[in-house]
């Protein structure tokens, strides 16, 4: 009696048990179409072994998301509690709520380029918020159905399977579909391995692309946003650099109101402020902003602040946006080793009823006569390079008066790059691409980026990533230059990299 019982018990389990593995199978051929939408988020590969890898490790990896998932719950369920109408229950809810976790994670890749998860709960809930906020019915609607329909579609196949296990066990389709999907793992992971060691961008790029895969690097994401170039020439430790051009701003296009309704900004650029000249600027009202960076170099800061641009551009011609002002908007006064430089500057009119007045110092004592002569307008002062050791980026003084401004009360970096964005917002003037850098008058949450000498710098508050062209990355402390032992701030690096001219829409 006892054995019989004990048959019993064991031929239950063992039902349970290919059930399990049948209806497994099933949802990886569901699971393949929410995976293959991941791909979709980033542009496809260009090469054939980039296509190889996509493959086996879409087949190979949904599969292995999918039997992880059965090991962690069915199975233990039907060895504990063998009761086939309750463990095919809970099977089918526990489906449905893995493919809603599954299909709200492609959603958050979709809009944000990284996985839900501990490291981004904080954009990922606003995501979230957005969507309750603005379309609240709708949102729940459409989870609600998406959910009753996976339900549906759950008890359904726990079903088919459990009525057709004999028939399934005999069609011929278990041992190669096993064959496929657990080759496809192993030989996409030969791959990877093959393409680590080999640097090969088609493959490794695709890091991080699907749930649960390989963490995601530094080096990885500058591949996933092109910013690498291989060079012929190069050395095996030297291999990849950062792409210039993937750098460049998109064209501007201004358009500007009729008439500007705004007091004249003046803005005063000098090589540096020295501490009795700051100790003067706060007495006339003028506050310092918090932290404000600036390139090392001068020609790069001249390509932050005049032309709002990462990239190196021509000196010998005005930048675009000055080509598309308004006549009368704005004014140059430059000292002779600034017309040196920037040539077009000798053809530049002065202006005393210009609404931007850009003074240019050659020497710096040159400050207190123009701060004895300027208003009650808007008055910007600004050390044209950064200060800075060990990065090709340091802090600048930026010292301003401006009502505006001063009511924003901006706690995070700014750059050199977010002044003229501002000034020219000032002025009613608005470009149709989108700058590298932010109108400070509007602050943005996104993070931001500098990419100078082959280094890539992202800021958030008072957090600086530094990226270097091996993919070697730090993680630092914007106001104090202290080193911070923290790992790889993903979605802070891919928000950054999504202010590229090639990310944006």
């Amino acid at each position: 009696m006892v054995l019989e019982q004990n048959l019993s018990l064991v031929n239950k389990i063992d039902r349970l048990l290919r059930w399990g593995h049948w209806f497994t199978f099933f949802n990886v051929l569901l699971a393949l179409v929410v995976t293959g939408s991941y791909f979709l988020a980033d542009p496809l590969p260009q090469s054939a072994i980039g296509w190889i890898y996509l493959l086996f490790t879409w087949l190979g990896h949904t599969a292995f998301i999918c039997f992880l998932f059965f090991i962690i719950t069915i199975f233990p369920v039907s060895l504990i509690f063998p009761y086939q109408r309750h463990v095919r229950g809970l099977a089918a809810s526990l489906a449905t709520g893995g493919f809603v976790a599954l299909i709200f994670d492609a959603y958050v890749y979709h809009s944000l380029g990284y996985h839900a998860g501990s490291a981004s709960y904080e954009q990922t809930l606003d995501l979230l918020r957005q969507q309750v906020v603005t379309n609240l019915r709708n949102f729940v609607l459409i989870t609600a159905a998406v959910a009753a329909l996976l339900l549906w579609l759950q008890l359904v196949l726990s079903n088919f399977c459990w009525k057709k296990i004999a028939r399934l066990g005999h069609s011929g389709v278990g041992k190669p579909a096993l064959v496929l999907l657990l080759g496809s793992f192993v030989f996409s992971h030969l791959l990877h391995i093959w393409g680590d060691a080999s640097q090969n961008d088609a493959i490794t790029r695709q890091d991080n692309i699907l749930p649960f895969s390989y963490p995601a690097t530094a080096r990885t994401m500058l591949a996933r946003y092109n910013l690498l170039e291989t060079s012929a020439n190069a050395t095996e430790l030297q291999q990849n650099w950062l792409q210039p051009a993937a750098l460049r701003q998109l064209p501007v296009q201004l358009s500007c109101a009729a008439a500007a309704n705004t007091a004249p900004v003046h803005l005063i650029l000098l090589n540096k402020l020295t501490t009795v000249q700051q100790a003067q600027l706060k007495q006339l009202g003028l506050r310092p902003m918090n932290t404000h960076f600036a390139p090392v170099a001068k020609t790069q800061a001249v390509d932050n602040l005049l032309y709002a641009d990462m990239a190196q551009n021509e000196t010998q011609k005005a930048p675009d946006w000055l080509k598309q002002l308004p006549p009368g908007y704005v004014a140059f006064y430059a000292g002779n080793n600034w017309q040196q430089q920037l040539p077009w500057l000798k053809t530049q009119k002065t202006s005393t009823t210009a609404l931007l007045h850009w003074h240019l110092l050659d020497n710096d004592d040159e400050l207190t006569p123009l701060l004895q002569q300027a208003n009650d307008g808007p008055l910007l002062v600004l050390e044209l390079q950064g200060q800075s050791d060990k990065f090709a980026l340091g802090a600048a003084a930026f010292w301003y008066r401006w009502p505006q401004l001063q009511q924003m009360r901006i706690s995070d970096v700014t750059q050199h790059l977010d002044i003229l964005p501002t000034l020219l917002a000032e002025l009613g003037c608005y470009n149709q691409q989108n700058w590298s850098g932010d109108n400070l008058l509007q602050p943005q949450s996104q993070t931001k980026l500098n990419i100078l000498n082959n280094q890539l710098y992202s800021f958030r508050k008072d957090k600086m990533l530094v990226v270097e062209e091996d993919g070697s990355f730090s993680v630092w402390s914007a106001g104090t230059a202290v080193r911070l032992e923290q790992r790889l701030d993903l979605p802070m690096l891919t928000d950054a990299l999504k202010r590229l001219p090639s990310q944006q829409p």
